[in-house]
């Protein structure tokens, strides 16, 4: 009798472990946080780093000296709590990431939506590789998740002509803005805004390595192919990217990457603007602003053909 009741309380037991691990799994399923989504991720960041490696090969971007470039190490920023680097590229969210990084080398001491523009970009209180000796530098690099964040190079070339020569900031609408009406106009004392044909006329006649960071090319920025970047994310799944990036370097579940615009009643540089603005350039103007970026649309794997990649709704 008492054989009888184990078995039954065995069998019984043993269905219960099914069960409950049945359910589990269905609420994992259920919830978005099962296993494929993850793997699923880990795959592209696969695919992204591949396609990265022959580009840097073929053009002969690895160098034999280990040592890093300052210019590359001021966009670089440590955050060491989470040990954690991230690479500034400006008009891919930046300012939001380096918000991000406020707060956790601050310990949540403020919101982000409480963190003005200018302050993020001024405020010493998140350090930049650069200022830290070289042999330190190297310990950081090997020991530290490192991110950039990339964006289509044509759509970013418009976001920051939108962000910098048609809003009124001092250096971009008087200092660049004066440059280029010098460059291009007959009347250089005319006060009218710079023209998206004059911004790209003096961005494609200037080498790539002096151009404002706002508008170089992005490779040059965070030197993808001497650095091994854990995660290379970008602005086109920006928020998967960013929810995983906070997962590995281990920030507070209650931490989110804000989603903050400096211009709030305008709207966000996507494909469909990005196409006005490309229409008022000839076809030498393209070809020479696709040389440009040629190697961030090889490195990054983004389609040269804008029209493919972005919609367009004539």
């Amino acid at each position: 009798m008492n054989q009888k009741v184990l078995a039954f309380l065995l069998a019984n037991f043993i269905f219960g472990i099914f069960l409950v691990g049945f359910f589990c799994k269905k609420q994992i399923n259920l919830s978005g946080a099962f296993p494929d989504a993850s793997a699923n991720w880990v795959e592209i960041q696969n695919i992204r780093r591949k396609t990265l490696a022959p580009v840097c090969s073929e053009n002969k971007l690895l160098k034999v000296s280990p040592k890093l470039d300052s210019s590359v190490a001021r966009q670089l920023f440590v955050e060491h709590k989470h040990k954690f680097i991230y690479c500034e590229v400006p008009k891919v969210g930046c300012s939001n990431w380096k918000r991000t990084i406020f707060i956790l080398q601050t310990n949540f001491r403020a919101e982000a939506s409480e963190i003005e523009h200018d302050h993020i970009h001024q405020t010493s209180a998140i350090k930049k590789l650069v200022s830290y000796p070289p042999a330190r530098q190297k310990e950081f690099l090997k020991n530290y998740t490192k991110v950039m964040f990339t964006r289509h190079p044509l759509e970013r070339l418009v976001s920051a002509y939108r962000d910098k020569l048609l809003h009124s900031e001092p250096h971009y609408s008087t200092v660049v803005a004066d440059e280029i009406r010098k460059m291009f106009r007959k009347n250089s004392n005319s006060s009218e805004k710079v023209s998206f044909q004059e911004f790209v006329n003096f961005v494609i006649a200037k080498p790539p390595s002096t151009l404002d960071i706002h508008w170089k090319p992005m490779f040059l920025l965070c030197d993808p192919c001497n650095i091994n970047y854990d995660i290379l994310g970008k602005y086109e799944t920006l928020g998967l990217d960013s929810e995983h990036v906070l997962k590995v370097i281990g920030a507070p579940e209650s931490l989110h990457y804000p989603s903050l615009k400096r211009y709030s009643s305008e709207k966000r540089t996507n494909g469909d603007i990005t196409l006005e603005y490309l229409r008022q350039l000839n076809s030498e103007q393209i070809e020479k602003i696709k040389k440009l970026y040629q190697m961030d649309f090889f490195l990054f794997n983004y389609s040269m053909k804008y029209e493919d990649y972005f919609s367009l709704n004539d």
